[in-house]
């Protein structure tokens, strides 16, 4: 279920396709599905009743190509499954009750940067080149896009002091369409094909074309040996090898004999010497067993976001020390136990339960 970069396919000849004459009838130069065609399958797979099928294949098969992905019919439905649970094929999606949320978003992040409510109070009240004050433009905004433009609009009007310190209460941090983050976009902008809209990435992000190319980034661009994709939509939602980390926490968990919660993330952030989080203290009581102190430790778990880390000799004696005592090969992907917390979420909602939203989604994309 990985997707495999066209640069780095390679292609296996049968005894019967040795003959130079030959090549050609195995396959050797196929270059696989022409853009046309990929553009098909993804209009035919698409939701019925979504508006401009057309424009949102042709976006989707672009990203694939500029990114040089394997454009294969379960990686396309995997975007497609990411997009429905995420807008519902809406470029910009509405937000229910997006003022509101956004006076709340406003006023922790004012109290966490120590800007007294008055300030953000004052600044609400002057008036927009509209005529209408800028209280009066949040209470009618509907999307992102248009609550992102609003602070971006009073950031370059309001006086210099406090101007900058609007600039840091942006409450919007994912966007377009399958809601990626606008951080994760502008550290992977290197590549990307499009001339800038508004020159700046966050405003690409925005736009139908921007949105899928980091998502479909965000979603398939990063090498894991997963069993299903299953696992790559919960590291949609929580990160990059979260699964394969939340695994290896499990792992970690059989061998030191010590509960451990499935969060994939090995580090505590900010966590001294002195007082490791659970991963790594648990870690440590296998240290003699390892072969490795507490420094050795520390600095292998730093590399927990890196595609290497389950080649290193922590990881595989890990698991060789945890299936030896479960009697049985433990799971190398696990979906993480995270609880989503967001002033757009109502409800109690998980990791799990977005990946499994999604496999279902894909389920039924692969099926038409």
């Amino acid at each position: 279920m990985t997707p495999i970069p066209r640069r780095h396919r390679t292609l296996a000849l049968s005894a019967s396709c040795l003959g130079i004459a030959m090549l050609s009838g195995c396959g050797l130069f196929d270059r696989g599905p022409t853009p046309e065609q990929v553009r098909a399958d993804i209009a035919k797979r698409i939701p019925n009743g979504v508006a401009d099928r057309e424009g949102w294949a042709r976006d989707i098969q672009a990203a694939f190509a500029a990114q040089e992905l394997e454009p294969s019919s379960a990686h396309l439905c995997a975007v497609i499954a990411v997009v429905g649970q995420e807008s519902g094929f809406q470029a910009d999606p509405a937000v229910p009750n997006l003022p509101a949320i956004a006076r709340k978003a406003i006023a922790e992040r004012a109290a966490k940067f120590h800007m007294p409510a008055f300030v953000v109070d004052a600044a609400l009240q002057m008036r927009a080149p509209d005529g209408r004050t800028y209280a009066e433009r949040l209470d009618a905004l509907r999307t992102e896009q248009q609550l992102s433009a609003l602070f971006e609009e009073m950031t370059a009007r309001l006086p210099l002091g406090s101007g900058r310190l609007f600039a840091r209460l942006n409450p919007v941090h994912t966007a377009g369409p399958m809601q990626v983050g606008i951080a994760f976009a502008q550290a992977h902008a290197r590549g990307y094909p499009y001339p800038l809209a508004g020159s700046s990435i966050r405003h690409e992000v925005f736009t139908r074309r921007g949105g899928l190319y980091f998502g479909t980034k965000h979603l398939l661009a990063y090498p894991v040996a997963y069993p299903k994709l299953l696992y790559r939509f919960a590291d949609y939602n929580a990160g990059w090898y979260a699964s394969r980390n939340a695994a290896f926490q499990h792992a970690v968990s059989v061998a030191s004999g010590r509960s451990l919660a499935r969060d994939g993330d090995l580090l505590r952030p900010g966590a001294s010497m002195d007082a490791p989080g659970a991963t790594e203290a648990a870690l440590r009581t296998l240290g003699p067993a390892l072969g490795m102190d507490d420094a050795a430790i520390r600095r292998t778990l730093g590399q927990g976001e890196s595609p290497r880390f389950d080649q290193g000799s922590l990881y595989r004696q890990v698991y060789a020390l945890a299936d030896r005592k479960a009697g049985k090969p433990l799971p190398r992907a696990l979906l993480p136990e995270i609880d989503l917390h967001s002033p757009k979420i109502s409800r109690q909602l998980s990791t799990a339960w977005f990946a499994q939203r999604v496999d279902a989604r894909w389920k039924q994309c692969m099926a038409r």
